[in-house]
């Protein structure tokens, strides 16, 4: 299976200085400090590996999906939300429509993937 992934980097402002904390406190903080991928995923279609073999500059793959339909946004592989397209300046952007909840978030980025 072929899939076409965009992955985007989010980008935050740090959080004002705050006094010292508890141990467990700062390992929240370590933890809330990692970068994970964020991918929004546009599209997918099975091909045939004689068909990929044939791919070369210039070839279009056409997914059976509608530009208008809602593109998914997926952490440490996980579907938690969907979004629209939109134009950020000269570079794309997703408009987030729907998300889980910080529960189901945090499990999936705990998830192995099973």
């Amino acid at each position: 299976m072929l899939t076409l992934h965009c992955v985007a980097v989010l980008h935050t402002h740090p959080a004002p200085a705050s006094p010292p904390a508890s141990p467990g406190h700062v390992e929240l903080q370590r933890i809330l400090r990692l970068e994970v991928p964020v991918i929004v995923k546009l599209a997918e279609r099975r091909l045939m590996l004689s068909e990929v073999m044939r791919l070369g500059t210039g070839a279009i793959i056409e997914f059976f999906k509608s530009s208008e339909e809602p593109l998914e946004l997926l952490i440490n592989n996980k579907v938690i939300g969907v979004g629209e397209t939109v134009k950020v300046g000269e570079n794309f952007g997703l408009r987030i429509t729907q998300i889980g909840d910080l529960k189901q978030i945090i499990q999936s980025l705990g998830a192995d993937g099973r």
